[in-house]
């Protein structure tokens, strides 16, 4: 939470995406340019490159391709992050690339995200990248999503051609199981439905993008959901004034623990009692998702970096076998029994493919029993053996200890993002 003139306001991080020239970049730029975040000095210095480079008006898309090469070929490679505020809400966003070669970094902008804007360029309508970020925002379980249908100036703001691709994306959407989506008409270089409302679309009675992004519902009610901390760090000051001090740093990642909680240690299983609690060097009695903490515990129990902290009565099941959907990020191919590094939360142990089931076919959305591989890009299911047990919640209950990605062993390259699927939540939902 935070305080913006006066008003509390909580934050909303998004990602973009959409397929290579659809216009994020230049969404991004008008939402920061009309909502007064742009600093004089910013926008001065791109309307500077955009007269070099012979433009009649400012290329906003510059505001967020900072990168060189991306403003000498006109794409985005890295994601971009942004920060700006309104009078209503706080704004953490990433501009995701669209060229299917940087596909790996729309999963990274996207992992964190509580909506996602989908765009579509009005006269290519719904495309194969279009359709592989829409996977991917169900695979990772963003709540809200929205389709911007853009250049809508270049169809003469037909209300025909928006409606049929509304409804081609929302029925693709649902199949993957996407449990909302909100489609707006825009023209993200003339402005249309933005952050004003357009008025070459009176046909259109729904919000404009930032609107929309002001009023969705946001974050939860920590209460419910199981208390996750893997373990960072272990604080040992073996100082004069701190001569027996013992903390487990942190942040927790799920829930709320509160001092004289009785707590587990995975994976050992050990059990005690939470004894104290440090935030920013000051004794709380309780504290919640996304506060970084140390944890002092009333028994001398063996604690060490990669280790999960949890409600002794809302433990996960430890597991040495796992079965996840997974996005295969790497230019090297994923093989049944390759051995990786299976890295979860603050923890990474040894693992092998034990078998591949399943590939997604993007068109139609069937699987391809048994590929043997996956490549760059690819979506599927894989069954892997750790060589350790480790405290997996399934992705559907938790979006932080229901995740993992793979390394090479070799060179230490990211291959795989994995999402762990789930039979029995082992404890209450809270897919954050």
């Amino acid at each position: 939470m935070g305080v913006v003139a006066g008003t509390t306001v909580d934050t909303l991080n998004f990602a973009t995406a959409g397929s290579v020239d659809d216009g994020k970049s230049t969404l991004v730029g008008r939402l920061l340019h009309d909502s007064k975040s742009v600093l004089t000095d910013q926008l001065e210095a791109v309307e500077r490159a955009s007269a070099s480079r012979g433009a009649d008006a400012p290329d906003l898309a510059l505001l967020t391709d900072g990168l060189r090469a991306e403003r000498e070929q006109g794409i985005t490679i890295d994601v971009a992050y942004r920060y700006f505020a309104t009078p209503r809400r706080r704004f953490i966003l990433a501009d995701t690339p669209g060229h299917v070669q940087y596909t790996r970094n729309m999963v990274t902008g996207a992992s964190t995200a509580e909506l996602t804007i989908i765009l579509v360029d009005a006269r290519n309508g719904v495309v194969e990248q279009t359709r592989r970020h829409t996977a991917i925002a169900a695979l990772l379980r963003v709540p809200h999503v929205v389709l911007a249908v853009n250049k809508m100036d270049l169809v003469g703001y037909e209300e025909s051609v928006f409606a049929a691709i509304a409804e081609e994306f929302t029925a693709y959407a649902t199949g993957l199981g996407v449990p909302e989506v909100t489609a707006v008409p825009i023209s993200a270089l003339a402005g249309d439905n933005v952050v004003e409302p357009s008025a070459h679309m009176d046909w259109y009675g729904g919000p404009t993008v930032l609107e929309h992004l002001e009023t969705v519902p946001v974050g939860h009610d920590p209460e419910p959901c199981a208390a996750r901390l893997p373990v960072q760090y272990v604080i040992r000051p073996r100082t004069a004034e701190h001569p027996d001090y013992r903390g487990y740093a942190g942040r927790i990642v799920a829930g709320t623990f509160r001092v004289g909680e009785q707590v587990t240690v995975l994976p050992s299983g050990r059990t005690t009692k939470i004894s104290g609690i440090d935030v920013l060097g000051e004794p709380v009695g309780t504290a919640w998702t996304t506060q970084s903490v140390t944890v002092l515990l009333q028994d001398d129990v063996d604690v060490s970096r990669g280790d999960l902290i949890v409600p002794s009565a809302a433990a996960p099941t430890l597991t040495q076998d796992v079965t996840a959907t997974v996005c295969h990020v790497a230019d090297t191919p994923l093989t049944v029994g390759h051995r990786v590094l299976l890295k979860h939360g603050t923890r990474t142990v040894k693992a092998i493919v034990k078998d591949i089931p399943s590939r997604l076919t993007l068109d139609d959305l069937s699987q391809h029993p048994h590929p043997g591989r996956l490549v760059a890009n690819d979506i599927g299911r894989v069954r892997l053996r750790t060589a350790e047990p480790l405290p997996l919640d399934a992705y559907a209950d938790s979006r932080r200890t229901g995740s993992f990605i793979l390394i090479d062993p070799g060179d230490g390259t990211t291959l795989t993002a994995g999402m762990v699927d789930g039979s029995e939540p082992a404890a209450t939902a809270c897919a954050r």
